[in-house]
């Protein structure tokens, strides 16, 4: 019983013992704790630089489609036999050359024809016109005379402009592309016969967004490059569209650019600069000083020593800066390094860098 008595007393004085160590325990966190809340906030070190004006030719990066000259699809617009074909594929024909001959033989006939009734009717309009002037007979007469030989005039006229239909001539110089029929095709209106292309000059086209619109000019130089060609080509524009396109709010230009030499293809895509004004006093930022956030960007400049929390609107970039539009004046320090680091109102240690 006696050891049962001490077993007893050893177990409650231990866990006495026990709750007594976790109250000093907890008694001492927090004491520690509250020496921290009380002590001041760790000071941030981080690189800044102040804001100057800058010199920047503002420009927009655009793509576009290059486009023949001029650029036909070369076919007949009467249907025959093809009896000739005067041109060697892929070779430069010039303005006026006969390309292709379709037989002719059966209007040639209706020709023949169609002169002798015109003959014909010219001699009975004039016989009638002796025999009105001798009143033998009446002026209506004569008109049914007249009127059959003028109708038998356009009749002539008529298969005479169908047999230079047969004929296909060039209606401009370029390079004939591959032709798709042979001597003894039968062609009619929809056959494709081959392409026509003037590439000594190409045009550029290009839409921009509505509110560049009005510092578009006549006459403008652009740059542009193309997909495998480090060459930087020049283009004038020579034409604007009066209006804004409704669904995609651009405004669609054309400009004109030299290719002699040949180096740029119809239907490949140009890379184009388009200069804009230049702006004697833009304020740049470092890219890497800008935190996306859901309605825009924001930065942290720096404000009686702490960082404040500015949101901007910004404009083109360059390789490694961005214009800003909103938000930034010209001598705020800006905050360029550690910003996913610090908040509002945190004070900051601040080293001033090189701008």
């Amino acid at each position: 019983m006696k050891v049962k008595n001490i077993v007893i007393f050893l177990l409650v004085g231990g866990l006495i013992a026990l709750i007594a160590y976790r109250i000093m325990s907890n008694k001492s966190q927090d004491e520690k704790t509250n020496q921290k809340s009380g002590s001041p906030k760790a000071m941030s070190i981080v690189n800044g630089i102040v804001l100057k004006p800058k010199k920047f030719a503002n420009e927009l990066t655009l793509s576009g489609s290059i486009d023949a000259n001029e650029q036909i699809e070369l076919r007949s617009e009467v249907a025959g036999i093809v009896q000739g074909i005067y041109f060697e594929e892929g070779s430069y024909v010039s303005k006026g050359k006969q390309l292709i001959k379709v037989n002719d033989i059966e209007l040639r006939a209706q020709l023949a024809q169609a002169k002798t009734r015109q003959t014909l009717a010219s001699e009975n309009e004039r016989r009638a016109k002796l025999l009105l002037q001798k009143e033998a007979i009446s002026q209506e007469e004569y008109d049914v005379a007249n009127a059959e030989f003028e109708s038998a005039k356009s009749q002539t006229q008529l298969i005479q402009a169908q047999i230079a239909k047969t004929s296909i001539v060039a209606p401009f110089s370029g390079k004939v592309g591959l032709r798709s029929i042979s001597p003894g095709t039968y062609v009619t209106p929809t056959t494709l016969i081959a392409k026509l292309v003037n590439t000594n000059q190409v045009k550029i086209t290009f839409s921009i967004p509505e509110k560049y619109a009005s510092l578009m000019k006549n006459n403008a130089i652009i740059t542009f490059t193309t997909a495998g060609n480090k060459e930087i080509f020049n283009a004038k524009i020579y034409a604007l569209e009066p209006a804004v396109e409704q669904t995609t709010r651009t405004l669609q230009i054309r400009a004109i650019a030299e290719n002699k030499d040949g180096k740029l293809l119809p239907g490949t895509f140009a890379n184009i600069i388009l200069p804009l004004e230049e702006q004697n006093d833009a304020i740049l930022i470092p890219t890497e000083s800008i935190i996306p956030i859901q309605n825009g960007k924001k930065v942290f400049i720096t404000e009686n020593g702490k960082a404040k929390e500015v949101i901007i609107e910004t404009a083109n970039r360059t390789e490694k800066e961005i214009l800003v539009t909103s938000g930034l004046k010209v001598g705020d320090t800006l905050i360029t390094s550690g910003i996913m680091a610090i908040k509002e109102g945190a004070p900051v240690q601040l080293k001033l860098i090189q701008n």
